[in-house]
C-alpha cells in the first residue's frame, strides 16, 4: 500500500514528538531509583566539595585621580615611552593620546613593577606556592580586579585572598606602591629645577663655610677684626699717644732747666717719654712688605699676634685691609647668593609639588566581614543539577545504543576503537607498575 502525496506529514510529526519525549520519560521514571541515588551522592560530594573549597574574602579601595593632565604625568608617559621603565612602555600612547590620567594610574597599577614590589613585600610566592615569580605574579593579576567609571573617573581596586587581614594589606599596598612610583617618576620641570638648586645650594653652603672659615683664620692670625675701626681707632689713639709725648718732651726742658739731670723727677719724665716712644713704634710698626717680613698672610703682625699683641702695626693695616677686605666681599657674597638660591629651592619645591598628581583615597580598604566566594549552596545545587543531568543523559543513551542494530555503522566503528583504547591502557598501566 502506497501512501499518496497528499497525506499531511506535519500531523505524523506532531504525533510522533510526545510519543519520543514520552518514551524518555517513561525510561527515566524506570531507572529513578538509580537517579535518586545519584543524586543523594552528588549532593553529598558536591556539599563537601564547596566546604573543602577555601574562603575567598575581597578587600576594595577607590581612588581619585587628578581632573586633568599635569605636566608631571605627561613627562611619567614620555619616559615610560623610552623603556624607563620597562614594563610602563605601554602608558605612553595612552596618555599621549588623549586618555585622562585615569586610564594612565590603571596601568601604573596594572604594571610589573608595582606586582613585582608586592610579590616581595608579602613573600607571594611562598603564599601562592609559586616557583616562579611570574607564576606568582599571573596569579595576582588574576585575584586582583581594577576596574575605572568611565563617567566620574573612579578607580576601584579588589583584592581577594584567603586572609581577610592579607587582603586588605594587598589593597592598600597598590596605593602605597602607586604613591611611590608616581613621585618616583615624576620628571617635570620644577622637579629638574629643584634638583639644580638642591646641588647648587649644596656647593654654594660648602663655599660659605670655606670663606668665613678663611677669614676667621686670617683675622685670627692678624688681629684683624674690623679693618676701617681698628685703622680710626689706632690713628686717634697714636694722636693721644703722640700729644702726651710731646708734652712730655716741653715738661722735660723745664724740669732740667730747674732741678738739672739728676733729679727724681727728671729721670721719672725720662722714662715716661721712653715708654711713649715705643708705644708710638709699636703702634706705627715696620714699612716692610709683608712677604718679606713674616710668611703668610699675617706678615709682619704674625709676630705680633704671636707675642699676644691685641692689634696689628699702623703702617700693616693698609696692607692687611687687601686680603681682609677680598675675604670679607667673599663672605659677603656667599651669603647673598646662599640666601637667594634657599628662597628659590623652597619655591621650587612648592611647584614641584603643585606637579606632582594629587591621588584623593575615597575609601580606603578595610577588612572584609564575610566571603565572597565561594557561593556553597548554589555551587552544590549546580553540581547536584549536572550529576543529576549527566546520568539521566548517560540513561538514554545507553538504552539508544542496546537499540541498534549490530551491523550499524556505529557500532561496527566502535567494536574497532574499543579493543585498541583498552589494549593502550592496560600497556600504560603495565609500565608504570614495571617503573614502580
Amino acid at each position: 500500500m502506497t501512501i499518496s502525496a497528499s497525506t499531511p506529514a506535519p500531523v505524523a510529526n506532531s504525533q510522533e514528538i510526545p510519543a519520543h519525549w514520552a518514551t524518555r520519560a517513561t525510561l527515566l521514571w524506570w531507572h529513578r531509583r538509580m537517579l535518586v541515588r545519584v543524586t543523594a551522592i552528588s549532593l553529598v560530594v558536591s556539599l563537601g566539595i564547596a566546604f573543602l573549597i577555601p574562603k575567598q574574602y575581597k578587600a576594595s579601595a577607590s581612588i581619585m585621580p587628578p581632573d586633568q593632565q599635569s605636566s608631571g604625568a605627561m613627562m611619567l608617559a614620555a619616559l615610560a615611552g623610552r623603556g624607563g621603565l620597562g614594563s610602563l612602555g605601554s602608558l605612553a600612547s595612552g596618555l599621549l593620546g588623549g586618555h585622562t590620567t585615569t586610564a594612565l594610574f590603571v596601568n601604573l597599577l596594572q604594571s610589573g613593577t608595582v606586582r613585582g614590589h608586592l610579590i616581595d613585600r608579602f613573600n607571594l610566592q611562598h603564599v601562592y606556592h609559586a616557583r616562579y615569580r611570574i607564576t606568582a605574579a599571573k596569579r595576582l593579576a588574576r585575584r586582583t580586579k581594577i576596574s575605572d567609571d568611565k563617567k566620574s573617573g573612579v578607580i576601584t581596586i579588589e583584592v581577594e585572598d584567603t586572609d581577610p587581614i592579607r587582603a586588605r594589606d594587598l589593597a592598600q599596598a597598590y596605593l602605597d606602591e602607586l604613591n611611590k612610583l608616581v613621585n618616583k617618576t615624576s620628571i617635570s620641570a620644577a622637579r629638574q629645577e629643584r634638583i639644580f638648586i638642591e646641588r647648587r645650594l649644596h656647593d654654594v653652603q660648602n663655599d660659605l663655610e670655606r670663606a668665613q672659615l678663611e677669614l676667621s683664620e686670617f683675622s685670627s692670625k692678624n688681629s684683624t677684626v674690623d679693618i676701617k675701626e681698628q685703622t680710626r681707632a689706632m690713628v686717634d689713639a697714636g694722636a693721644r699717644v703722640q700729644g702726651e709725648l710731646l708734652v712730655q718732651q716741653a715738661g722735660l726742658q723745664s724740669l732740667r732747666q730747674i732741678y738739672g739731670d739728676g733729679n727724681v723727677r727728671v729721670k721719672e719724665t725720662q722714662a715716661r717719654i721712653t715708654a711713649l716712644q715705643q708705644d708710638i713704634t709699636k703702634m706705627t710698626g715696620s714699612s716692610a712688605p709683608l712677604s718679606a717680613v713674616g710668611s703668610g698672610l699675617g706678615g709682619a703682625s704674625d709676630a705680633s699676634a704671636d707675642k699676644g699683641e691685641l692689634y696689628p702695626p699702623l703702617r700693616q693695616l693698609p696692607r692687611l685691609a687687601v686680603p681682609y677686605a677680598d675675604l670679607y666681599r667673599r663672605v659677603k657674597v656667599q651669603e647673598a647668593v646662599f640666601e637667594l638660591l634657599t628662597q628659590q629651592y623652597e619655591m621650587a619645591r612648592i611647584e614641584e609639588a603643585k606637579d606632582v598628581p594629587a591621588i584623593s583615597v575615597i575609601d580606603a580598604p578595610g577588612i572584609p566581614e564575610k566571603k565572597s566566594f565561594p557561593p556553597r549552596l548554589i555551587l552544590a545545587v549546580v553540581l547536584t543539577l549536572l550529576a543529576f543531568v549527566a546520568t539521566a543523559a548517560l540513561i538514554l543513551l545507553r538504552e539508544g545504543w542496546s537499540k541498534l542494530n549490530t551491523d550499524d555503522p556505529r557500532k561496527t566503528l566502535a567494536a574497532e576503537i574499543i579493543p585498541v583504547i583498552r589494549w593502550r591502557w592496560h600497556s600504560i598501566v603495565s609500565k608504570r607498575k614495571d617503573h614502580v
